[in-house]
């Protein structure tokens, strides 16, 4: 699994400090967004044939990861 989150960069000075894949202006947001539009997997890297099957995992990993916090009561 961290292999797959090495896969997700963060660069202030790029795209706003937003989390892309591997250093490139794609943001892990825009794969989650092509999802959401119900792209699958092999339409996605048609469209952006510069990813590879790993970085979409790493895409919905890192987003799975984010959402994914206790709320806790005061």
């Amino acid at each position: 699994m961290i292999e797959l989150l090495d896969r997700i960069t963060i660069n202030p000075d790029q795209c706003g400090g937003r989390p892309c894949i591997r250093g490139m202006r794609i943001r892990v947001v825009d794969i989650l967004d092509l999802y959401a539009a119900g792209l699958s997997a092999e339409q996605i890297l048609e469209e952006m044939p510069d990813l590879e099957r790993d970085d979409l995992k790493a895409a919905l990993q890192y987003a799975a990861r984010r959402i994914d916090h206790p709320v806790l009561a005061a």
